[in-house]
């Protein structure tokens, strides 16, 4: 509590300066007084001044109805613990973008929702019913002509490709119970992070440093029955002291290469973005990031125990090495536009953290033909909740297809789909969804997800066989 109050301190302080001094540098600027008529200026000076007015930029405002049914496997190779996704889900919740200019250098934006949630695994009422993400919320700031300063709860993202973003540094445990697999709706989503940013656009370019303090000790990994209700959730966000600079390069229209340095705790992350068009319709990219680290295995079993969610001193069911090496990841994809407006995007993702094919046969073998309550299916399933917490692909090699069709066969009907597929047991996720747009406030919408695969599968041993969502939004 005693940080939480001393950062919104902070925040708040910060804020007020940052407004003094814009209001300053303005007073220090109007040179324009001069060539006013002294009798007009005499009248103003005795006309009470009016209150300065926040001017609405603009931004979307609506609430939405969401109605969830979900398939469950009832026979599995390896029994998942409780407590057991949900078979059916009502979410209504209202959905706040919006950006207001406070003066000529002082820009203040909000993103949030407010969710009622009603759920067959959970009672009613109890304070998980609502639910407060508070995604966004900080000041923008230009001190100067081409220099940005920001402060506040940001999301801060970073990556040319669309199914995995090695450079998005700041993505884990930023999503919270999300509508959609679609990893383009999880970034836009997400929980920002409370941090200080820094941008200076160049002739050539442009170069950005963010911080972000630590206020928190890490905490357990939530559960859609444990969520906060109106929390800010910043032990999700802010638990370690992060560092990111990252500079880009105009090449032209076709080349604007990034190169990103991230340090948090006693690690340090190199990355790079890389994109090519090839005509109006093609682009091909490139999206790496490498550093010093473990496996997957060994970084869920450090904060599972370090977070009490594991025994402290309890053996790994499966091997597992402490042994620190230079771990690669990367995404090479392309994009296609059709004449017909459909967008297809073709990825390869490479995790060198991830399960191999080792390590998913060590999973299957250790958690076979044990009870839910075993000490071992507890942690098999807990490196999979991890790699999902952390917005990580828990096997090394994947493959993703995305393809996105505006007024596809009728106007103002948007269909997407994806397909996320393991490369080593073919197993995969398939989602489709579709958008009418029945006018400017009215939307109708409605998805289908499956996780399709063999019994002893990446996607085919998980708890959800279907998804089923219908949606109807109203914009205000």
């Amino acid at each position: 509590m005693i940080r939480r109050g001393a950062a919104l301190l902070l925040l708040g302080g910060a804020l007020w300066n940052a407004g003094a001094v814009a209001q300053t540098t303005q007073a220090g600027q109007d040179t324009d007084l001069d060539l006013i008529p002294r009798a007009l200026q005499q009248e103003s000076a005795n006309t009470p001044a009016a209150a300065p007015k926040a001017i609405d930029n603009g931004g979307r405002l609506y609430v939405e109805n969401a109605f969830s049914i979900a398939s469950l496997r009832n026979q599995r190779d390896v029994p998942a613990p409780g407590p057991q996704p949900f078979n059916w889900q009502e979410r209504l919740f209202l959905d706040v973008r919006k950006e207001w200019r406070l003066s000529s250098a002082l820009i203040l934006t909000y993103s949030g929702r407010v969710n009622f949630r009603a759920e067959d695994d959970l009672s009613f009422p109890v304070h998980e019913n609502l639910i407060n993400d508070l995604r966004e919320a900080y000041l923008g700031w230009q001190p100067g002509e081409r220099t940005y300063v920001d402060l506040g709860r940001i999301n801060l993202k970073s990556g040319v490709a669309l199914g995995y973003n090695p450079t998005d540094f700041f993505r884990p445990r930023a999503v919270v119970e999300p509508l959609s697999a679609d990893p383009t709706v999880l970034r836009e989503d997400r929980l920002g992070t409370l941090l200080l940013r820094a941008q200076q656009l160049l002739e050539g370019g442009s170069l950005t440093a963010a911080f972000a303090p630590k206020l928190y000790a890490p905490s357990a990994i939530y559960t859609n029955i444990n969520l906060p209700s109106i929390d800010p959730m910043l032990d999700r966000t802010n638990a370690s002291n992060r560092f990111l600079a990252k500079g880009s390069l105009n090449g032209g229209d076709r080349f604007s290469p990034e190169i990103l340095l991230y340090h948090e705790g006693n690690r340090t992350r190199m990355g790079t973005n890389l994109a090519e068009s090839f005509g109006q319709k093609s682009v091909a990219y490139v999206e790496w990031s490498g550093g010093r680290g473990v496996s997957l295995i060994d970084d869920a079993l450090r904060y599972g125990r370090d977070t009490g969610t594991l025994p402290l001193h309890a053996p790994s069911w499966i091997p597992e090495s402490s042994e620190e090496s230079f771990q690669n990841e990367l995404v090479l994809g392309a994009s296609y536009t059709t004449q017909t407006r459909i967008t297809f995007n073709l990825e390869y993702h490479f995790n060198q953290a991830g399960f191999s094919r080792a390590d998913w046969r060590n999973w299957f073998a250790a958690g076979r033909a044990h009870h839910t309550s075993a000490p071992v299916v507890g942690q098999l399933w807990y490196l999979r909740e991890y790699a999902l917490d952390q917005q990580e692909p828990i096997t090394r090699h994947s493959v993703f297809l995305r393809a996105d069709w505006v007024d596809a066969f009728i106007p103002k009907l948007e269909l997407t789909g994806f397909v996320n597929a393991d490369a080593y047991d073919g197993s995969g996720l398939l989602q489709i969804a579709a958008d009418y747009y029945l006018s400017d406030h009215w939307t109708l919408g409605g998805l289908v997800a499956n996780n399709f695969g063999a019994a002893r599968s990446d996607f085919g041993s998980l708890s959800v066989g279907a998804n089923f969502m219908f949606k109807v939004a109203r914009y205000l």
